[in-house]
């Protein structure tokens, strides 16, 4: 759609929006990310690791679930990116990999407790 078919936006105002709206390829990154933010398991993990690095034994047992599951989610997170591992001896070590994934949940749990009930 272009101003002339639009009754309801100038063509500066228009043209604004689609500057700050970000690409089809910047919008489907950023759909992945929130998916990868949907589970949330992987949320409680993401919020443990915030406070620091972790192994899996200790975030199954934090969590409250299987070393399984956590091994899972943390590969998939590990495969978006949002968290790298180091290893010390057989022992692997997770943290977040970027301090905006700590933002990103910190602004979702205010707006969470800022809410209306």
């Amino acid at each position: 759609m272009n101003l002339q078919e639009s009754l309801y936006i100038s063509f500066e105002r228009e043209k604004l929006l689609r500057s700050y709206m970000p690409s089809n390829v910047q919008a489907e990154k950023l759909a992945e990310f929130f998916a990868v933010c949907a589970d949330p398991t992987r949320v409680k993990i993401l919020s443990a690791l915030a406070m620091g690095d972790m192994c899996v034994g200790d975030l199954a047992l934090v969590v409250g679930v299987h070393q399984t599951t956590v091994s899972h989610q943390l590969k998939t997170l590990k495969d978006k990116g949002m968290v790298t591992c180091r290893k010390i001896g057989k022992v692997s070590y997770y943290n977040l990999s970027d301090p905006s994934v700590e933002s990103i949940l910190n602004v979702g749990a205010e707006r969470i407790l800022s809410a209306p009930a």
